[in-house]
């Protein structure tokens, strides 16, 4: 029976959460892209005040998860790559405070039609500091060339992840990286799957170059047929 209180986590002051009010587990969706006042930042210490609100709750799951909770969350790649100022300090105190042990990545259009931003799961708990951090690149089914609206991510795809959870081992799917590798990156998580790279440098030049031209093609038709059905509605 969930006790759902609505109100805005935020407004908290991270300076007084006592023991009562951390807890064992957090899975949370934070509103990517949102701007939060002024009033609202100075409830964080002044290193990790921002406007950005999927920031400001990556800061308040830290300071509300009880030592031996966990978490999981879904972020944005903006997120994982961001190195300068408050980006890079939450993810220092994140590697810091808690063992981020898991990221998967997962393909665009998980959350069409809403937006296209690339998403991450990130799961981490509060049982000692960051040694490796392990990835794993979500597959896409068969067919699919990325989620829409009418073919949505399912629950029964993670299984590939279940079945690897527990049994981890580095494949054409899985990888993982030092936390001093990622320290030496100024904190940027933003690591693509290395075998997909290989895969690329195996190519020649002239491959790559034929693969940029179609690629190129394709973009170029779509935007003549946008430009169409704008002259067409205008006329």
């Amino acid at each position: 029976a969930p006790k759902i209180k609505r109100d805005n986590s935020l407004e908290i002051d991270t300076r007084d959460i006592s023991d009562e009010k951390k807890v064992d587990k957090i899975g949370m969706n934070p509103p990517f892209g949102g701007v939060e006042e002024r009033s609202v930042q100075t409830n964080f210490k002044k290193e990790f005040q921002t406007s950005e609100t999927a920031d400001l709750f990556m800061v308040m799951i830290m300071e509300r998860l009880k030592v031996g909770g966990k978490a999981g969350v879904v972020l944005p790649d903006g997120f994982l790559f961001g190195t300068e100022g408050v980006k890079g300090r939450i993810k220092e105190k994140l590697l810091k405070e808690c063992n981020l042990h898991t990221i998967i990545r997962l393909p665009k259009g998980v959350f069409a039609p809403y937006t296209d931003i690339p998403t991450n799961l990130l799961f981490f708990d509060k049982t000692g500091v960051t040694k490796e951090v392990w990835y794993y690149e979500h597959q896409l089914p068969e067919g699919y060339k990325n989620y829409t609206k009418t073919r949505p991510i399912r629950l029964e795809e993670f299984n590939a992840e279940r079945e690897w959870w527990n049994n981890r081992q580095e494949g054409k799917y899985a990888w993982k990286i030092s936390v001093e590798e990622l320290k030496n990156r100024n904190y940027n998580f933003d690591l693509k799957n290395p075998n997909t790279v290989l895969q690329n440098e195996g190519k020649s030049s002239e491959e790559i170059i034929n693969e940029l031209c179609n690629s190129y093609s394709k973009v170029a038709g779509l935007l003549d047929t946008l430009r169409q059905e704008i002259y067409n509605a205008k006329n």
